[in-house]
């Protein structure tokens, strides 16, 4: 059985900053959804204002203390504060990955995670002309989508993915999504990874 040669997956801006950018973008986000300024931050947790400054533009090397503080003071836990969430969707194609032979069978890896989460796994059947109601599914969630036929469009009010069989997803599933189908029926695997924190 040959394989296709398979293509680079593109690296995000989340992966490449590793976890300094996603504390940068954490902690910004978190200050801001709560209404905080720098100074009242810098206030509620003795850490100086130029400090989360600079950790806000991911130039600072925060100690484990400042960073429990800041956590602390946001309503954050520690990995909810230093983890990298994807920052837009990461699409494998049917000819992507390194296909795996184990005795009979062959195994292609889609998605992996780096840490212990709970989990959802769904099997849907979505008719011609489908589209889904808007869905949500909290702070730290990621979807994964795998099509085993038909063909079906995942979108956000950011971007909109067309996929096809074989085709596979994942995106963070904190904000509103839908599934929409074309003239063809879709048959769809959906796996929700939630948060520990």
């Amino acid at each position: 059985m040959q394989h296709e040669k398979p293509t680079v997956v593109e690296v995000t801006s989340a992966q490449a900053g590793g976890v300094r950018g996603a504390i940068a973008g954490n902690l910004r986000g978190t200050r801001l959804a709560r209404g905080l300024s720098v100074r009242e931050l810098a206030e509620l947790t003795g850490v100086s204002k130029a400090l989360i400054s600079q950790i806000e533009r991911g130039v600072a090397n925060p100690t484990v203390e400042v960073l429990s503080r800041l956590s602390a003071s946001l309503d954050l836990t520690f990995a909810d504060l230093t983890r990298v969430q994807p920052s837009g969707p990461e699409v494998i194609r049917r000819g992507d990955g390194v296909p795996m032979v184990v005795g009979d069978t062959t195994v292609r890896t889609l998605f992996d995670a780096p840490d212990r989460r709970r989990f959802e796994l769904t099997e849907g059947v979505l008719p011609p002309g489908t589209r889904s109601a808007k869905t949500a599914h909290g702070r730290g969630s990621v979807e994964h989508a795998y099509v085993v036929s038909g063909e079906v469009t995942v979108e956000t009010g950011k971007w909109s993915v067309t996929l096809a069989e074989g085709d596979a997803l994942r995106f963070a599933a904190e904000c509103d999504h839908v599934y929409s189908t074309g003239s063809a029926p879709c048959r769809v695997l959906t796996l929700i990874s939630f948060s520990d924190g």
